[in-house]
């Protein structure tokens, strides 16, 4: 080889030596420097413990003007069957507190035994005593108590149009005696104020 040959191999050697560490740092940095659009990465559950899959789904309170329902959204367990979740969406529905300036519309306290759904789209929604004991007095207050159980599953639960509320596993004709429950109710979009 000549002298020459020998010159220019290590001149295009020592370029592409020094491209290439160029291009290495230039690509480092653009890694490590995160974009202005990105979007952190999610949290990650902490070691051991396990993150429980929710769904966006609509619980229903007294609206400010004391008269009809307001929806309000709120983060539900995500269940296996349409029985489980509509079980998790009634359960939201009398643990969760109202957002100010809603108020509650179900008693505090009061708990589900069981629900069922049946063929025909109805849900039966087994609730305890204390759902009738906690209810204040007067008409209006039974009939937003029942229509916010009725409307947080037909709202929810798309398949359901239908809901019949017993207490502690009987058929009832009224909760106070306002409201006839001896049949399934549909959901009464009356009752509901959309903010």
């Amino acid at each position: 080889m000549t002298g020459r040959r020998v010159t220019i191999i290590a001149v295009v050697a020592a370029a592409a030596i020094g491209l290439g560490w160029v291009m290495f740092t230039a690509l480092g940095r653009q890694l490590a420097t995160p974009t202005p659009d990105a979007e952190p990465p999610p949290p990650r559950p902490a070691a051991g413990s396990t993150v429980e899959p929710h769904i966006a789904a609509t619980l229903f309170f007294v609206a400010e003007d004391g008269v009809r329902l307001q929806g309000a959204p709120a983060d539900v367990p995500l269940r296996d069957t349409p029985a489980a979740q509509a079980r998790a969406l009634v359960e939201a529905q009398l643990a969760t507190d109202a957002p100010a300036p809603l108020v509650r519309a179900v008693p505090a306290g009061a708990a589900v035994r069981s629900v069922f759904l049946t063929g025909r789209d109805d849900a039966y929604v087994d609730l305890d005593g204390a759902f009738v004991s906690g209810l204040g007095g007067g008409s209006h207050n039974e009939l937003l108590a029942t229509y916010a159980i009725v409307s947080v599953i037909t709202t929810n639960l798309t398949p359901v149009r239908r809901v019949q509320i017993l207490i502690d596993g009987r058929e009832v004709e009224t909760l106070t005696g306002h409201v006839d429950l001896r049949e399934p109710l549909r959901k009464n979009e009356a009752l509901i104020r959309t903010p």
